[in-house]
């Protein structure tokens, strides 16, 4: 049976979830959880995870409900698509090798996280609702400073780490990508916009609404 995603299509942390699982062509059983209509607080939803989060992963009798921690599973449990022999390149069996990822996976749970994916949030969809002009231009900085990284990052490689794409990638590409949506630019980073260019040439690659056009959210509400 394929593992059963609990998702919401707009999400980035569930995003990076069903990126990788196409990247690495698993088939996922997706079932769509209404999030502005809080159905990720319904007793169903809290009885596969308390914390009433997306995404939320079931593959047998193993949970998962943090989207670092499904990068992790997938990518170490399942192989490269076309090959038999596990884990994916986008994970490592070596102790070193997997520090300097999850580096890469704290920078994404952190600094992206509260930055352009906190500006997206307020920008795009109003959520958390209210927020002062504070509030924004703080998660704004924060997000040009993560740009700022990214940036000298990319100027000297073609991937975050490792020299290949691996789950760093996919956990940093999607609030990245959709910085313009929280009215942060890219303009000013290209060695960035190049490797969001370079993560789309990926075989597998599936676009999430927004990607190509920002304003697209603010245009239906």
């Amino acid at each position: 049976m394929a593992p059963k995603l609990y998702t919401y299509k707009e999400s980035g942390n569930c995003y990076k979830v069903r990126l990788l699982a196409a990247l690495l062509d698993i088939q996922l059983g997706d079932v769509e959880i209404g999030f502005f209509n809080d159905e990720h607080h319904s007793p169903d939803f809290l009885a596969i995870n308390p914390r009433g989060a997306v995404p939320a992963l079931v593959d047998g009798d193993k949970v998962f409900t943090d989207s670092a921690a499904i990068l992790v599973y997938l990518a170490g449990a399942y192989p490269n698509r076309g090959s038999t022999r596990a884990p994916s390149s986008y994970w490592s069996s070596d102790v070193a090798e997997q520090a300097a990822i999850v580096d890469w996976l704290a920078f994404a749970a952190t600094w992206i996280q509260n930055g352009v994916c906190k500006a997206r949030g307020i920008v795009s969809f109003d959520w958390p609702a209210n927020c002062s002009e504070q509030i924004l231009a703080e998660a704004q900085s924060k997000g040009k400073q993560s740009l700022e990284i990214l940036q000298h990052r990319l100027e000297r490689n073609e991937w975050l780490t490792l020299g290949h794409p691996t789950i760093a990638d996919v956990a940093v590409f999607v609030y990245v990508a959709l910085a313009p949506m929280g009215d942060v630019s890219l303009e000013p980073y290209p060695a960035v916009r190049t490797w969001i260019e370079r993560v789309r040439m990926l075989p597998g690659f599936i676009p999430i609404e927004g990607l190509d056009d920002p304003m697209y959210r603010r245009r239906r509400i």
